[in-house]
């Protein structure tokens, strides 16, 4: 039997974010489902989970390690557009976050982002971007992004703040 919870994150009596999470029967895989309602369209995102290590014994049937390995965006969350200049590096996604980073090392805001990011951009090589996330002053992220295979794809490193996560994965160039 499937086990299941789902959570809802309210703001001012309107739902903000859905997220339905279940274990398999076996306690090896965890799916979560995430709606994202504060937008004008509803994105979503489905991730698969394999646990790597166990909760402690009686602990709840999601307690525990689990490691991302599969993950599926609704269209209108998955797309961005990015553009590189000489003088900078800039990227929008249907949802309405965008950015516009010049190549200074100067900070600079994520618009329509509810987390308040400001990003700041670094051109490394012609093909190379890294972009640096952070909140309330604090690196949450920091992303290299190297152009591949004629301009089709775009290879990404992505290290979480802390620079105990590294994470890798290709974009695909949309026609």
């Amino acid at each position: 039997m499937v086990r299941r919870w789902k959570f809802i994150a309210k703001k001012a009596g309107k739902t903000m974010f859905t997220e339905v999470d279940a274990v398999s029967p076996d306690g090896t895989t965890l799916t979560q489902l995430v709606r994202d309602t504060t937008e004008a369209q509803t994105g979503t995102i489905e991730t698969h989970h394999r646990r790597i290590e166990k909760g402690p014994a009686g602990a709840h049937a999601i307690s525990g390690s689990w490691r991302a390995y599969k993950t599926h965006r609704s269209r209108n969350g998955s797309i961005t557009k990015y553009k590189c200049t000489v003088e900078g590096f800039s990227a929008e996604t249907p949802l309405g976050e965008r950015f516009n980073a010049k190549f200074d090392g100067k900070d600079y805001p994520v618009e329509d982002d509810p987390g308040h990011t400001m990003v700041s951009a670094r051109l490394l090589s012609p093909d190379t971007v890294e972009l640096i996330s952070k909140r309330n002053g604090e690196i949450v992220a920091i992303k290299d992004m190297s152009v591949r295979f004629g301009g089709k794809s775009i290879h990404v490193v992505f290290k979480n703040g802390n620079g105990e996560t590294t994470s890798t994965f290709d974009l695909k160039k949309q026609p």
